[in-house]
């Protein structure tokens, strides 16, 4: 596997412990480098041209959605609303997640029914009730954009620009989507006076009493499984694909927290509104069912508790950083 060296990140762990029943922050130390699939090693040039069609409404049907529209810089990657909106204006079932980090995950969709960033990328232009579009269409529509005809003949001189090679560049600029050197990263190297006295006690608790950490974990803050969390939906999530697990059941992807504190409203169809009312679901339990996670418990949380979390979970936010969009080509 290719990997890109990440710009910035410093190449040293702290060795200060902390103690075992608060975690250890070496486990949350960041990768030095992204992951890059062999069929797909990084090249800027490409990442790029990806960038490009991200933000460009016309891979979409009508042309007036583009995957930024859903996936939005400004919003850790996601819409501040419930649930997705598609390209005919119609509401989706789900809340559009993150493609934060997507480079290390190994599935997608709050389902995972997509297993790389390349299928992840074609599900929603072709899907009718959102980008409802055609990729015989886009690439016909792109082809007489004569920038990106002339790209993707350079950068794909077998090929050209088809159906493959466009989620190819997508999926290329998606796997450079990281989340920026936060606060927490500075405290996990060391600098003990990056986050504040109540976020180290909020990470105590998230590594220990609350048990945010047998989920959340690692420096992504997901082990990337699916889990009924006891939310009260009739969406079955998970076991549409995996019929003969009943722990599937109404389960979800856990998702990243890198940013977290941006990506209001949460869970997989975005019915809590922040992140004391998230706690305040897990420490309840959830609903009791046979599929729920045995995970899921109970806890007595103090009001300064719940501070504590919260300011732990902003202290995951990146230093703010700029995006500059891309200057789309004209017809």
């Amino acid at each position: 596997m290719k990997r890109l060296k990440i710009s910035g990140l410093l190449l040293f762990l702290s060795s200060a412990a902390f103690a075992a029943s608060s975690g250890d922050r070496s486990d949350y130390v960041r990768p030095l480098t992204i992951p890059f699939p062999e069929d797909a090693p990084y090249h800027p040039q490409i990442a790029t041209l990806g960038k490009m069609i991200f933000f460009d409404p016309r891979v979409s049907g009508a042309q007036n959605m583009s995957c930024a529209s859903c996936h939005n810089p400004s919003f850790g990657w996601e819409t501040p609303v419930e649930t997705a909106v598609g390209g005919m204006n119609t509401s989706l079932p789900r809340h559009a997640p993150t493609v934060l980090n997507g480079a290390w995950m190994p599935h997608f969709f709050w389902d995972g029914r997509a297993h790389s960033l390349e299928e992840q990328a074609a599900g929603p232009i072709t899907a009718d009730v959102e980008m409802n579009a055609t990729f015989e269409q886009v690439v016909s529509r792109l082809s007489e954009v004569d920038e990106y005809a002339h790209w993707f003949a350079q950068l794909f001189p077998q090929e050209g620009m088809t159906r493959e090679t466009i989620l190819t560049a997508i999926a290329t600029y998606e796997r450079t989507v990281v989340s920026g050197w936060a606060p927490f990263d500075d405290w996990v190297d060391g600098n003990e006076s990056a986050i504040s006295e109540s976020a180290k006690r909020g990470f105590a608790l998230f590594t220990g009493k609350a048990g945010c950490a047998d989920c959340h974990t690692g420096w992504n803050f997901t082990d990337n499984a699916f889990h009924d969390i006891g939310l009260a939906t009739e969406d079955e999530g998970r076991i549409t694909l995996d019929p003969g697990n009943e722990m599937a059941r109404f389960a979800f992807k856990t998702p990243g927290l890198r940013n977290i504190a941006l990506r209001a409203p949460y869970m997989h169809a975005g019915q809590i509104p922040d992140l004391f009312s998230v706690i305040a679901h897990y420490a309840s339990g959830g609903e009791d069912r046979p599929s729920r996670s045995p995970m899921m418990r109970q806890v007595e949380l103090e009001d300064q508790e719940y501070e504590d979390l919260i300011a732990f979970m902003n202290s995951l936010t990146e230093r703010q950083t700029l995006l500059p969009t891309p200057i789309l080509p004209a017809n």
